[in-house]
């Protein structure tokens, strides 16, 4: 038996994988144990982890890699000082300590860390260093379901590269072209994050579920900030930007480009303006990703296409190069961010580097990304008994039954079950569910539950046999990470007056016969659900089928904003306590709202830092 630990830290997003074999085997990010959002500290706790899910101490670990190299990074930062001194030489002040004390000298660092684990490691000649953006194309290929694809990464930065094509075939992957720091489509997109007053590295999910609300009528100058190349590789124009040595993302060019400061979110409220801005720098990008996928199909003939990577999170685009029909088949890494760079960085130490062959999937091999937690119905009777928490047990049947009835009332519901998911998005393990047929669930979900911008989209989970008879889509989705519009047999046409409308006004109109999943273009970020990977979770949709002929639910994360998704069954219970969720489902376990002791009540409004 080999295992392989895998490890990402010290950007945002840190996490740890462990293989076996070559099976993907557990995988978390380090913020649903320290309940911190993206956070980028030295996964201890997500590391501990995968080694007890895996029964292995850290010295029975054969090989440890991190998913990047921090020589070749620190190589771009100081290359960058000197190309823009003296601008920026406050924030290089700033970031060298760190880099002197910590970063650049990684190897000994991490052992020292790695020693936390385990008094007896001492082999440092275990630990490797992958390239960043190798570690997102090996996460992107290795566990599709296919033996040959074009890769395609692109996220903020690496090292150096911030996008990259690569080819993998069988066991082997070999990235073929780059695009380099400054020019990172991730970092655009990031700075019209902080320019319409989100956080960086938190916000780009506002940024596009803002979109639709706009019309792209800044979408000439958003062109002014980038030359795109009919191939879609890029330069982006520095004159325009601050993150290169700044503390900030953009400079006055750009505020007095678009006319406006950035918004300050404390102060100021979302207008048309930036509702446009939003629909402006969305359809770039998405022009720009077109491009890019219809190049390197033309250029390597391959029918495949996988994609990694912060910006391969933008689900509306992803589902705008389906759209296209550019490639015959698109796979994308549910763990798409830095998180899944600790998974890349263990495959591509075990396939490339190791030599060891490859078994292709049918499906793929990320096991519906439930690689998380789990917890007995022992443990979570045990877990919610010591916290004082009132619950039901039932038999399985009525359990499901139950959930179903709740759902069909337009009740909230928390879903805590099986395995907690890998990557941003809950797939049904850790989630709120709702009835997509109601017009004000979304808006008390926000509001009521989330707490957060009434104008963010929920998702909808489908069975996947109903799919396309609700949906204009014909391919699995099973990890929310394609966009398509609502069936036009669903679709509730807008009268003349609702379409003269603007921005927020639109939210309230009912668009199709399950509004609180149908975003104001007619579309929605599609979770289709099988029942090999997720049997609970489809049998409650199946019930809720039978019930109200709807194959339909809300899912969204199970947490509140500004706080990462849930992971135990204590967490689950202070978000059930800090919302007007109505009723929690752990296992088998029920919670009525009504039922608890009025003292467990939480303030989550001030429990979590907002993003």
């Amino acid at each position: 038996m080999k295992s392989i630990l895998g490890i990402s830290a010290f950007y945002h997003d840190s996490a740890a994988t462990i293989l076996i074999d070559g099976k993907i085997v557990a995988a978390a990010q380090e913020e649903r144990f320290t309940r911190k959002k993206h956070d980028s500290g030295y996964p201890f706790n997500a590391i501990e982890f995968v080694l007890k899910f895996s029964n292995l101490s850290l010295s029975e670990v054969d090989q440890i890699i991190f998913f990047e190299k921090p020589f070749l990074k620190f190589e771009r930062l100081l290359e960058t000082y000197v190309a823009f001194a003296p601008k920026g030489f406050k924030q290089f002040c700033k970031a060298m300590p760190i880099w002197l004390k910590e970063k650049l000298f990684q190897k000994k660092y991490l052992f020292n860390e790695l020693k936390r684990h385990d008094k007896n490691f001492s082999d440092q000649s275990k630990i490797f260093f992958s390239d960043h953006h190798l570690s997102h194309a090996a996460s992107a290929f290795f566990p599709s379901p296919f033996d040959e694809a074009v890769i395609l990464t692109a996220d903020g930065v690496g090292e150096w590269a911030t996008t990259t094509v690569a080819i993998g075939k069988g066991n082997q992957l070999e990235v073929k072209k780059e695009i380099h720091f400054p020019h990172s489509l991730g970092l655009l997109y990031s700075a019209f994050t902080y320019y319409t007053g989100f956080k960086v590295n938190s916000g780009e999910y506002k940024l596009m579920g803002l979109a639709p609300y706009g019309n792209p009528i800044y979408k000439d100058k958003v062109k002014e900030l980038i030359d795109i190349k009919e191939d879609g590789s890029f330069r982006l124009d520095q004159k325009y930007f601050n993150y290169a040595t700044g503390l900030t993302m953009t400079n006055d060019n750009f505020h007095n480009l678009f006319g406006q400061k950035p918004r300050n979110a404390k102060k100021e409220n979302i207008t048309q303006f930036h509702m446009d801005i939003a629909a402006s720098i969305q359809e770039v990008t998405e022009e720009i990703m077109i491009s890019l996928a219809r190049s390197i199909r033309k250029e390597y003939n391959i029918k495949n296409l996988c994609l990694a990577g912060g910006v391969a999170l933008n689900c509306v685009a992803n589902g705008k190069i389906l759209e296209e029909k550019i490639f015959n088949n698109i796979w994308i890494q549910p763990a798409a961010g830095d998180a899944g760079g600790s998974l890349g960085a263990a495959l591509a130490l075990w396939h490339i580097e190791n030599g060891n062959s490859r078994h292709v999937s049918s499906n793929d091999d990320m096991n519906g990304s439930y690689l998380g937690t789990e917890f007995s119905q022992e443990q979570i009777e045990k877990e919610l008994i010591s916290i004082g928490a009132k619950f039901e047990t039932l038999n399985y049947d009525d359990m499901i039954n139950n959930t179903s009835d709740f759902l069909s009332k337009e009740k909230a519901v928390g879903w805590f079950q099986g395995r907690m998911e890998f990557g941003p998005r809950a797939l049904g393990g850790r989630s709120i569910l709702g009835d997509p047929r109601s017009d004000k669930m979304q808006k008390n979900l926000n509001l009521k539950v989330k707490y957060r911008e009434s104008f963010r989209p929920f998702a909808p989970s489908v069975l996947r046999e109903d799919l396309s008879s609700w949906f204009d889509l014909n391919v699995d989705s099973p990890y929310m990470l394609l966009v398509a519009n609502i069936h036009r047999s669903k679709k509730i046409e807008m009268t003349v007056e609702q379409r003269k409308l603007f921005g927020i006004e639109k939210l309230n109109i009912k668009r199709s016969t399950i509004p609180a999943v149908t975003h104001v273009d007619y579309s929605a970020r599609i979770q289709t659900v099988n029942k090999n990977t997720n049997k609970r979770y489809y049998d409650l949709i199946s019930k809720f089928k039978e019930k109200t002929g709807c194959p339909v639910i809300v899912n969204t994360s199970f947490n509140v904003r500004g706080e990462p998704i849930v992971n135990t069954p204590t967490d689950a219970f202070n978000c059930f306590m800090g919302t007007e969720l109505d009723y929690l489902v752990i296992g088998n376990c029920v919670l009525d709202k009504n039922k608890q002791n009025k003292k467990l009540k939480k303030d989550y409004k001030k429990e979590f830092e907002l993003d």
